[in-house]
């Protein structure tokens, strides 16, 4: 078996605010959330915004941003679309645009010292006023570095009234990318499709409910961003060798692998081989899915996929 660490991958799905080391966390004056399965949604929240309020200056976002970078080259992630809440930390912080400009410092640094190539998708709590996604909107017009927007958080609220902001990004050429089908069902991926303009599903594991649209979301290609580990985490799943992964792959979907920041992604993929009995060429052709599922440039593409071939036509290591 060939080192999957060294496998070249793109990471499409993972919030940045939950990457945060934990010694980080500690020199910020947190504690750590503790290992373990979460009770429920609001619990992970709940433990998510404790560490996004220790994030107040800039050095701090230029930080977390940088050791991202160092964090995920280690892992073979070569290609990132990292998610950030933006407007949220702006408000907090009482300045609209330091935290995602301090952000997009940390991921140039870290792109100069370790080559790696990323993107920042801004994402919205779905629970939040309509008025925070037209900031958010506003935003990620003004920075090259943002290339879209999207609905995160409790699906069980809707996405609704979201839909004029997602009509208006849509016109202004930025990509849109929802949470949807995690812990909701078929209902909040059809909104996701039909008026949130989803290009990809964010988790998206319960297209299995509806057989309908598992052959609608497969004839157009919609991508899924899975987590596997972290839908465990978050017991929506009650173990990784219960989780809909290979369902998801026979049924003909495209499948992308993916850490929401629970874990680490070479480490996902190396459960996926232990768990699943997934070999050298089952674990290239996911991370070629993550590359054609990106939003990364042409040119970028085709030099990531020619280096997946390159890894798999490596020698295995001895064993």
């Amino acid at each position: 078996m060939r080192d999957v660490r060294a496998l070249p991958k793109a990471h499409l799905h993972v919030h940045l605010e939950s990457t945060v080391r934990p010694e980080t966390v500690r020199e910020l004056g947190g504690t750590p959330a503790p290992a373990g399965v979460f009770q429920n949604f609001r619990e992970f929240a709940d433990a998510r915004a404790r560490v996004r309020e220790l994030l107040r200056t800039a050095d701090h976002f230029r930080r977390i941003a940088l050791e991202f970078c160092a964090d995920e080259a280690a892992q073979g992630t070569r290609y990132v679309e990292v998610t950030f809440t933006a407007a949220s930390h702006g408000e907090r912080v009482g300045s609209p645009e330091m935290p995602l400009e301090a952000v997009i410092e940390g991921l140039a640094e870290g792109r100069a010292r370790y080559g790696i190539e990323s993107r920042v998708l801004l994402d919205h709590s779905r629970r939040r006023p309509v008025e925070r996604l037209w900031r958010t909107y506003k935003l990620a017009t003004r920075y090259d570095e943002v290339i879209g927007l999207g609905l995160a958080g409790d699906e069980s609220h809707p996405l609704a009234p979201f839909a004029e902001v997602f009509d208006a990004a849509r016109g202004a050429g930025l990509h849109l990318v929802h949470h949807a089908g995690e812990a909701a069902g078929p209902a909040s991926i059809r909104e996701a499709l039909d008026l949130g303009h989803t290009e990809r599903l964010g988790h998206g594991i319960r297209v299995l409910d509806d057989d309908a649209l598992v052959a609608e979301v497969r004839e157009r290609g919609i991508p899924l961003e899975v987590c596997p580990t972290s839908n465990v985490l978050l017991g929506l799943v009650p173990s990784l060798a219960e989780h809909p992964l290979p369902r998801l792959r026979a049924a003909g979907l495209h499948v992308t692998i993916n850490t929401d920041g629970e874990t680490a992604l070479g480490e996902e993929y190396e459960r996926l081989r232990q768990v699943f009995g997934y070999g050298d060429t089952d674990l290239a052709d996911l991370a070629r899915a993550s590359i054609t599922a990106s939003f990364a440039p042409a040119p970028l593409k085709a030099d990531l996929e020619a280096e997946v071939g390159t890894w798999l036509a490596s020698p295995p290591a001895a064993p």
